[in-house]
């Protein structure tokens, strides 16, 4: 079965996916998310009317443009129940920033409404059959929740979005399947995580130095998965700890959802041994540390600003980097200037910054390896800025493609 393919967004770089597949009748929309700029980036336009829309999980670079589509289409959207919630807030509160902000609201509540109202919530392993194609999804080992896409129609294809496919304390690692044709992932082309044990040693040992020092420690995280991989490393350390932020709500989300998570009880308890902060008068107390876990991965909003304000002066204390800083950040220029955009003025930071590699993605080996398992005749790269370092690993035994964003290809699935 012919199917024909286009890159909306996210082919050659990280941020804002969307892929248009059409084929057997049907019009079909991989993913829909932003750039999460100033202002925020968006795909390509999506021309004609869209059938069904698959979302992979719940990071805005996934879901944040899903409801301008969706809500207009009225078509059905496949993602797991976890995915679906975790979207719901991230979507109402990509309307809330861009109020604040700004911006152009990229969407209507509305269109938020008739998104959730479409919602066909699948879990792992369950297959729909959609004309001549049937769909299955399985764990991508990313954030709880995420899923990757298997279409069965002559043939078999893989749609990965994001994945990990070592286990991490939150979910367990996702798993090759064999396919015919691959689209998978390529955020760390060139680049291996180091030993994740190592990580985990470094960065306890640098949480116990700024804390003996006197100083407080702050760790912006990204709402989905990274504060909750966080609370879960910590949980057994002992200090006086904080949590801040939409990362509460969604621990306690994943925690609704227990089947997609590696160890419920465990995350449990970590969220025992964590202060939530509800109300100033309790950022008042977390102020004073020793750890502030808190949203605002990459520094540009949420409550990560507020400790910022009162703590960037002194050299004792320490911001923790454990997420990627996308270009054009508060995260980046901090760990590039050592200074930070707050309220509108670049001003120096004087306490200690490190950066940590915590990824939920697969590193260049990971990939190959995964890649390898699979054992396609096609590979096509996507969501990477640097996807031809892949090609000395495996052009002489796969056909590789790199598509670019509106240029449509066809494939036999």
């Amino acid at each position: 079965m012919k199917m024909k393919f286009n890159f909306l967004g996210g082919a050659n770089i990280v941020g804002r996916m969307a892929m248009t597949m059409e084929g057997d009748g049907k019009r079909m929309l991989m993913e829909c998310g932003v750039s999460p700029t100033k202002p925020p980036e968006y795909p390509l336009p999506v021309e004609g009317k869209i059938d069904h829309m698959f979302l992979t999980h719940s990071h805005l670079d996934h879901c944040g443009y899903v409801p301008a589509v969706c809500g207009k289409n009225n078509c059905e959207l496949f993602t797991t129940p976890l995915s679906a919630e975790i979207s719901e807030l991230m979507m109402y509160d990509s309307l809330k920033i861009a109020k604040a902000e700004g911006y152009p609201a990229p969407y209507t509540q509305k269109d938020i409404e008739v998104t959730m109202d479409h919602v066909v919530p699948l879990t792992f392993e369950d297959t729909i059959e959609l004309g001549n194609i049937d769909v299955t999804l399985h764990s991508a080992g990313h954030v709880p929740g995420a899923a990757m896409f298997e279409f069965q129609g002559d043939s078999s294809m893989l749609y990965t979005g994001d994945i990990h496919t070592e286990d991490q304390k939150l979910v367990l690692g996702a798993r090759p399947r064999d396919c015919k044709t691959l689209f998978i992932e390529g955020t760390y082309a060139g680049r291996n995580h180091p030993p994740k044990e190592e990580t985990i040693s470094k960065f306890i040992a640098k949480i116990d130095e700024v804390i003996d020092r006197g100083g407080i420690v702050i760790i912006p995280c990204f709402a989905v998965g990274r504060t909750q991989e966080i609370m879960l490393l910590l949980k057994n350390l002992g200090y006086e700890m904080w949590v801040d932020g939409m990362g509460r709500s969604v621990t306690n989300l994943f925690l609704d959802y227990p089947e997609y998570i590696r160890n419920a009880k465990s995350l449990k308890a970590a969220k025992r041994t964590f202060n939530e902060i509800r109300t100033s008068s309790d950022r008042k107390k977390a102020v004073k540390g020793p750890i502030i876990v808190t949203t605002g991965g990459m520094l540009d909003g949420g409550p990560v600003l507020t400790y910022l304000r009162t703590l960037k002066d002194d050299p004792k204390n320490a911001i923790l980097l454990v997420g990627y800083q996308a270009d054009d950040t508060n995260g980046r220029m901090l760990m590039d200037k050592g200074c930070i955009d707050l309220d509108g003025e670049i001003v120096k930071v004087a306490c200690e910054v490190q950066k940590f590699d915590f990824s939920a993605h697969a590193g260049h080996d990971q990939i190959v390896q995964f890649i390898r398992d699979c054992d396609p005749e096609t590979v096509v790269f996507m969501h990477s800025e640097n996807r031809e370092l892949f090609l000395p690993d495996l052009e002489d035994d796969y056909k590789i493609i790199l598509p670019m964003p509106n240029e449509p290809f066809e494939l036999d699935i």
